[in-house]
């Protein structure tokens, strides 16, 4: 999705918000923090190879670099929010480092997030989820393995590439791995294949456009990789259900 190109980085204290309704995004990762808010329905949500489902009023709270996707169940209304790690000054830098044992607290209301109009409602806000967060979890020492930078090397290239000739054996040459060491760590972290997390990616990059851009869907399928129509279509209905005219409504 578009808006996970812009990282909460280029502003010092950048604060976005977004409504989602059945939207799913491939595993991703990024410097800001984020909230995901569940206003109705259930979602799942994998946050570093575990798996949460989330309901009415549940909140996860994802940290800097940690590797997450998200997937509406049935019917899913939800809210994303990113904000720099410096809006919450204080917390970043006492739990930098570190990531939560269990990422996902559970508020009885969840605040308008229309209302946050100004930046000191917004910290306030925030500050009062990273207190609830401290009395409801214990933090682990970030583990900085082989695998999981490797990993994050393949997720940043398919970021920048998506839209070009993206194929495993392509990043295995740029990264300068054995294409079968990085098909096979693909698979293990992140239960599936590297070209079924590619379709993923660019189907839901062009979900994005077709509500969110005036791109016929030709041009929509060729910005994101596709370069016979056909292949987009049948790509598409199989993830969402939807052929893109439906989709887009």
């Amino acid at each position: 999705m578009a808006f996970f190109e812009h990282h909460g980085v280029e502003v010092k204290e950048s604060f976005q918000s977004f409504k989602l309704v059945n939207q799913t995004f491939p595993l991703h990762f990024h410097r800001a923090y984020e909230l995901i808010i569940v206003h109705e329905g259930e979602l799942l949500v994998s946050i570093d190879q575990k798996n949460y489902t989330l309901y009415k009023n549940d909140i996860a709270f994802i940290f800097n670099n940690q590797v997450h996707g998200l997937k509406a169940k049935d019917h899913s209304d939800i809210s994303i929010v990113l904000f720099s790690p410096e809006l919450v000054g204080r917390f970043f830098m006492n739990y930098k480092g570190y990531i939560p044992e269990n990422n996902v607290i559970h508020l009885s209301k969840v605040p308008d997030l229309e209302e946050l109009d100004s930046i000191y409602r917004q910290k306030s806000f925030l500050y009062d989820i990273c207190g609830r967060l401290v009395d409801h979890t214990e933090f682990l020492p970030v583990e900085h393995s082989t695998k999981t930078e490797v990993l994050h090397k393949i997720l940043l290239y398919v970021d920048s590439h998506y839209g070009e000739d993206c194929t495993l054996k392509v990043i295995a040459n740029q990264l300068r791995y054995d294409y079968a060491y990085l098909s096979k760590l693909f698979v293990q972290m992140t239960n599936m294949s590297f070209t079924e997390y590619l379709n993923h990616y660019r189907i839901s990059q062009a979900c994005y456009l077709l509500k969110n851009s005036q791109q016929s869907i030709s041009e929509i399928a060729m910005n994101c990789g596709y370069n016979n129509l056909r292949s987009f279509n049948r790509n598409f209905k199989k993830i969402t259900n939807h052929s893109p005219r439906e989709f887009r409504g």
